[in-house]
């Protein structure tokens, strides 16, 4: 399918069928919208999911799921450094595992992201209810809906300015909670409710058993899920090899602190019995240590990390569309760019997801968020599977011509690769075997089914018959 003894000669064919997007993203911005796309409700919310399932042993939970991040960073790292272009990891699989494979990936996880900006306005809608208990959640999905569609369409360098300091709020936010949360927790006093005996007083460090500990691994690669959008982003980065390699490396750093060292002040602080679904897991932390103001402010800071997931995924789909364009999977049209270098047309139909928010916010206002979680992760599951598969065929095709090692390069190859290729296969598995995210595979494989039948019917060329 493609030359070995030059893999990027014709791969460049690729990049030039994506042409006309503008590179203006800096390396810190770059950082920011990696961090962005995953300290988003998959924190804020989904780590009360997460709690629920198995207790205090969910760090154990979310210390796999990083592992499994860490590992997916890796193989996207060497090979975006190596192509850096908006059609990213489906592109990457339709070059060096099968056509049919960039088609899959590509529709698979543009599907999933734009149903998961619909997760994260459902949430949007739930924190403004914080404060306005009264007010539909429809009205706060149209108008912060409304807004982020128009950053988007304004152009990427709009869009990575509101990213930046989005995520700049966030952080902030979470230092000062890590802070606070460790002061806290180092001032109890001993006997008391707050401190390291919440891990093993409510039944255990376990009390769900390992099954719980694991079923809780498949919240955290939700929670994690759009660190990968980095990938895509690199094809609109001002210096794509030095801009990758940084943010990569500080993102994952970030993200692993940020995520582990919150969870266990977390369940020091209240007892995982408490963790909840209607309100932040953060919110009820300050709630309990009753600083005055404290809670008001972590629903805040909750809110612009969903707005800012929010805009991140809106981002990445219009991306993810213009890319299928180009390739000649989906309409010509929706490869168009406005006059600031924005697929505006691609943008707009991204946004599905936000009208089927707002529709299962007013049918089932209480299922809304888990319906939309459960089924937007199948898509983003296959999505990372896939970009082990890809590694695979990419490095036995990279090393196989004897090219040079690039300037980036994934280490352990190919054990680490088939690990993380493993974690990932038995994390979807999972999912049938529960009740909560059974909807995971009973709509993913269908999804599938059709697409593959959509793809040999109309989109396999000649030359792969």
């Amino acid at each position: 399918m493609h030359d070995n003894a030059n893999p990027a000669k014709h791969f460049q064919d690729i990049v030039d069928q994506e042409h006309g997007l503008q590179r203006r993203l800096s390396s810190s911005q770059m950082s920011m919208i990696a961090i962005g796309g995953a300290i988003g409700t998959g924190l804020f919310m989904g780590s009360g999911f997460a709690i629920g399932f198995a207790g205090p042993s969910v760090l154990i939970s979310y210390a796999i799921g990083a592992l499994i991040a860490l590992l997916l960073m890796g193989c996207l790292a060497e090979m975006t450094v190596a192509h850096p272009t908006s059609g990213s990891f489906g592109a990457y699989a339709g070059y060096y595992v099968a056509p049919w494979a960039g088609f899959m990936v590509r529709y698979a996880y543009w599907a999933s992201i734009v149903l998961a900006v619909g997760t994260e306005v459902t949430a949007v809608a739930l924190y403004m209810q914080y404060w306005f208990p009264q007010s539909p959640a429809w009205l706060w999905i149209v108008l912060f809906s409304a807004a982020l569609i128009g950053v988007n369409a304004l152009s990427v360098n709009v869009f990575g300015l509101i990213e930046y300091w989005f995520s700049m709020v966030k952080i902030v936010a979470i230092v000062g909670f890590i802070l606070v949360g460790a002061y806290v927790v180092y001032g109890a006093p001993a006997g008391g409710k707050i401190g390291l005996r919440n891990y093993v007083e409510h039944g255990g460090f376990f009390p769900k058993g390992y099954w719980g500990t694991w079923v809780a691994v498949i919240v955290s690669i939700f929670s994690y899920l759009s660190i990968e959008m980095i990938a895509v982003a690199a094809g609109e980065a001002k210096e794509p090899e030095k801009a990758i390699t940084h943010a990569f490396r500080a993102a994952m750093l970030r993200l692993v602190v940020f995520y582990l060292l919150t969870l266990a002040l977390m369940l020091a602080i209240l007892p995982w019995t408490a963790a909840g679904t209607d309100k932040s897991p953060f919110v009820l932390v300050m709630e309990a240590i009753h600083i005055a103001g404290a809670p008001g402010i972590i629903n805040f800071v909750v809110l612009v990390a969903a707005l800012s997931a929010m805009n991140s995924q809106l981002y990445i789909t219009t991306r993810m569309m213009f890319s299928l364009s180009r390739a000649r999977y989906a309409s010509p049209a929706l490869g168009k760019l406005n006059g600031r270098g924005v697929p505006v047309r691609a943008l707009a139909l991204s946004c599905i997801g936000i009208a089927v928010a707002a529709a299962l916010s007013i049918f089932y206002p209480k299922a809304s968020f888990s319906l939309m979680m459960s089924v937007s992760m199948f898509g983003a599951m296959f999505t990372w599977f896939m970009i082990f598969v890809t590694h695979y065929c990419f490095r036995r095709s990279w090393d196989g011509a004897g090219r040079a090692p690039l300037a980036f390069r994934m280490r352990g190859f190919p054990w680490l690769t088939l690990l993380g290729a493993g974690l990932m296969l038995a994390t979807m598995v999972t999912t049938y075997f529960t009740d909560e995210f059974k909807a995971t595979l009973l709509t993913g494989i269908p999804f599938v089914a059709v697409l593959s039948v959509i793809y040999f019917i109309w989109y396999r060329k000649p030359e792969q018959l």
